[in-house]
């Protein structure tokens, strides 16, 4: 299983209540409230049932909740390592078996959950929570590191399509944006951190970039996933895919120029442009199927 030769306990001074929040602190909560939140509105927008739009999001839920605690886990030796505090397991307030036992038991409530929205979607949603333990505990560190992302987003609005009435194929054009922010999100994730993971011998495929090259990179995807949003359904894009491709094309030609100075940059004008993404994906979210 890989996991570090750490304490596997926190430490003798934490009360109850300090691991119950470290615990909470390894799962990587903002990723996991935001892909949660995000995949539930979605559902909204596409119209499914109160039932099966709360089912969704407790199956997207436990599986982001594995990936996180999974993802801490067994980074344990190499943050500690590289003396990246702020995370509970390095801070010893909630020990690595703790977490990985966290793990495996929202894994293992995220396969009946998933199942339960429908065959065809739980195996879709379970591929996509398979390829991101993946990149946890082997892709991370390869050339291959950005396809766990791609496939893992790309099933996310796939999951939400084929738990709808009829389990309807979801629509070409909301899988490939899904996969294409996938893509942008593993840069923009990576890039504050490569010079650390290069020092501790993770040579994903950004790290092999370099800081330069992925800046440059960032952007592309975004702005693609934000052409394909607005142009990628049946008929004319309509005000607000004219608008999103509007906002997105300048913030990330800006972001990318500035980002030569201050890296910040770079990386607020990718957040900026994920955000006019999603809000343009939950507007299509009536046609995804």
């Amino acid at each position: 299983m890989g996991t570090p030769e750490h304490s596997t306990t926190g430490g003798p001074g934490v009360s109850w209540a300090g691991r119950v929040s470290g615990l909470a602190g390894s799962c990587h909560p903002g990723p996991v409230v935001a892909v949660t939140a995000l995949m539930a509105a979605l559902a909204v927008t596409a119209g499914q049932s109160v039932a099966r739009c709360v089912l969704t999001a407790a199956a997207v839920l436990t599986g982001q909740l594995s990936v996180g605690w999974c993802n801490d886990a067994f980074d344990a030796r190499r943050d500690i390592a590289a003396g990246r505090r702020g995370k509970p397991v390095v801070d010893g307030t909630v020990g690595v078996t703790e977490v990985w036992v966290a793990a495996y038991a929202a894994l293992a409530l995220c396969v009946p959950l998933s199942i339960a929205c429908g065959l065809w979607a739980g195996a879709v949603h379970l591929t996509g929570v398979a390829a991101a333990w993946a990149y946890d505990l082997r892709l991370k560190a390869s050339a291959w590191s950005w396809a766990p992302y791609a496939v893992g987003f790309a099933a996310l609005p796939a999951f939400v399509a084929l738990g709808l009435p009829g389990q309807p194929w979801p629509a070409w054009w909301v899988v490939t944006a899904g996969a294409l922010l996938g893509v942008g999100a593993h840069l923009g994730d990576v890039l504050p951190d490569i010079r650390g993971d290069l020092a501790t011998g993770v040579r994903g495929w950004p790290q092999r970039l370099g800081p330069d090259g992925t800046r440059l990179l960032l952007p592309v995807p975004l702005v693609a996933a934000s052409a394909v949003l607005a142009l990628g359904p049946a008929g004319p894009p309509g005000r607000w895919g004219v608008a999103a491709l509007a906002v997105a094309v300048p913030v990330a030609m800006a972001g990318t120029a500035l980002g030569r100075r201050w890296e910040q940059a770079a990386f607020a004008a990718a957040v900026a442009v994920a955000v006019v993404d999603v809000a343009l994906l939950l507007l299509r979210g009536t046609g995804i199927a």
